[in-house]
Parts: C-alpha cells; sequence; structure tokens
C-alpha cells in the first residue's frame, strides 16, 4: 500500500512537467507570496453616466505595477469568466470585472450603448492616478477582453481607445447583426437573455439595437483594427460567422496583428476551460514579450 501511495505521488508530481509544453504555469501552479504586495481582491465602485456601477480587481502578487487586463462580460452574463480572471491574475496580470449599469445589481437600466460606455468609464478610472497607485495598475500596458456580448464591447472599446495594448474577443455576438434581424426575432433573444437585467421596456431595446445596427456592426471595426493587437476565439454556438465577419476583412488587410482560433465546444466554452485560459495567458505572454523586444 505505501509503495501504491509513493507511486501516485510521484505521478502527481510529474504532471505539470509533461503539460509545460501547451499550458502556462499560471493555469496549474500558484505564484509566490509577496508580504509586500500581496495577491488580494479589491471591491470597486466606478462613476459611469452618473452612477456607480460595480467592479471587482483581482490584484496580482509580486512587484508593481501590474500589466491589467478589464474583463467584459456578455448579455446577461451568466458566465463571468472569473476562472478566466484568477488564471490571468496568477500569471501576474491584475483582472478586473466589471457589471454594466442595469446588470447584475449596478444602478441604472439597462442598455446596449451604455455597455459601451461603462467599458470605457471603466479603463478612464483604472488610469487615474489614485486608483492606478492603489490596484498597481500600469496604465501603458492595459488590454481588454470581453465574452459573448462583452466580445462586442471589446471591439468597439478597443477601435476607439489606442492606447490598450490589445484586446481579446471569445465567442463574441455582433449586437450590430443582432440589429438587422425582424422584432420578433430581437424581442425573442431580449426574453431568452434578461436575467439580472433592469429593463423596464424590451421594445425599447429592441429598437436601440434597430437604430444602431449599422454602426455596431462588428466589421464596420476593421479598417480601425487593421493594425491592432488583437486575439479572436471562436466556437461552435451558432455565432461562429459573428467572429468570421471580423476575421475576413481584416485578413484581407493583411492584418500583422491579428491571431484568431477556433475551437469545437459551445458557448461558454463548458468542456474547454483549462484551454480557453492557456490560449489567452500564452497571447498575453507574447504581448509582453513583444512589448520588451520593441524596448530594447
Amino acid at each position: 500500500m505505501r509503495s501504491l501511495a509513493v507511486c501516485l505521488a510521484l505521478l502527481c508530481l510529474a504532471a505539470p512537467p509533461a503539460f509545460a509544453d501547451s499550458l502556462p504555469r499560471s493555469i496549474y501552479v500558484d505564484p509566490p507570496q509577496d508580504a509586500h504586495n500581496p495577491a488580494r481582491m479589491e471591491v470597486l465602485h466606478i462613476p459611469s453616466g452618473g452612477v456607480e456601477i460595480n467592479g471587482v480587481a483581482y490584484v496580482a502578487s509580486g512587484p508593481v505595477p501590474h500589466p491589467t487586463v478589464l474583463l467584459l462580460h456578455g448579455l446577461p452574463g451568466n458566465e463571468k469568466n472569473l476562472d478566466l480572471a484568477q488564471a490571468i491574475r496568477r500569471a501576474g496580470w491584475n483582472a478586473v470585472t466589471i457589471n454594466y449599469r442595469g446588470s447584475w445589481g449596478s444602478p441604472g437600466e439597462f442598455h446596449f450603448g451604455q455597455t459601451l460606455e461603462d467599458a470605457a468609464a471603466a479603463l478612464a478610472y483604472l488610469r487615474t492616478p489614485e486608483i492606478a497607485g492603489k490596484l498597481g495598475v500600469d496604465p501603458k500596458r492595459m488590454v481588454v477582453a470581453g465574452h459573448s456580448m462583452g466580445g462586442w464591447v471589446t471591439a468597439h472599446i478597443f477601435a476607439q481607445d489606442p492606447a490598450l495594448a490589445g484586446a481579446v474577443m471569445i465567442s463574441a455576438g455582433d449586437m450590430g447583426l443582432e440589429g438587422t434581424h425582424d422584432r420578433t426575432e430581437i424581442l425573442s433573444l431580449l426574453e431568452d437573455n434578461k436575467e439580472t437585467l433592469a429593463v423596464p421596456d424590451m421594445g425599447a431595446l429592441a429598437d436601440e439595437l434597430t437604430a444602431h445596427s449599422r454602426e455596431w456592426s462588428l466589421p464596420a471595426l476593421a479598417p480601425r483594427l487593421k493594425d491592432r493587437r488583437l486575439l479572436i476565439l471562436y466556437s461552435h454556438d451558432g455565432l461562429e460567422s459573428d467572429s468570421q465577419s471580423l476575421i475576413d476583412p481584416l485578413k484581407a488587410a493583411r492584418s500583422k496583428g491579428l491571431t484568431y482560433t477556433y475551437t469545437a465546444t459551445d458557448h461558454g466554452w463548458s468542456d474547454h476551460r483549462i484551454a480557453l485560459q492557456a490560449q489567452v495567458i500564452n497571447w498575453l505572454e507574447s504581448l509582453q514579450n513583444s512589448a520588451s523586444s520593441s524596448l530594447k
């Protein structure tokens, strides 16, 4: 019995190196504790549109300042990707999550246009000297990432914010495209995704999508994104064409900053969570390495 236990222990010890070539260490190894700059969580109240939206900062351990990822949820955001936030933090990055106005307890009513405003407000908040100092944020090394509708928000914010170092879109849904559908289809989508959203008038929300369908579409952003560092991860979820609609024009423009990967999993990456973390973290590390090389 003792020899069997020893063998099992040795196998467990051997497991991480076997995965080392494909998985970053932050997937399976905690960072060293740092008494001066410990890993921690900070609750945030971020000014946006006359209210304060809810946020949480997963602050990395180690010497500050840290590169930082703003992680945006979808519609309504049942998958918060907090496992991804934790992995990003173990990799030495801060990860900040927010809840848009009118979602998940943040005050106000939910509107699609406000998700763009709230994400921009969160970036501005994190860049203020007081908050950047408190959280150890490096304003020159910030990335925005988002899942589903959050991927759509990410693309728009990235296009309008040249100071961002990069962006990650995960199984993005094109809300501009949704606005071109029949009103009954739009209302059905909203009814299926309204939990935790403060939406007094579903019809007005549908009208908002219709009114902005052209300017909010993902392909319209391609000219502003072709020279930027962008990771697009998409899955077998019925929204493949939404991501492809941005990938194709970026490829046609010979974008040198575009990286994209298709994975045969569902919209929430339910059976590929570790693969998702690995792809994002490896890309973030490549971004870091590229930035370091350019400074030499």
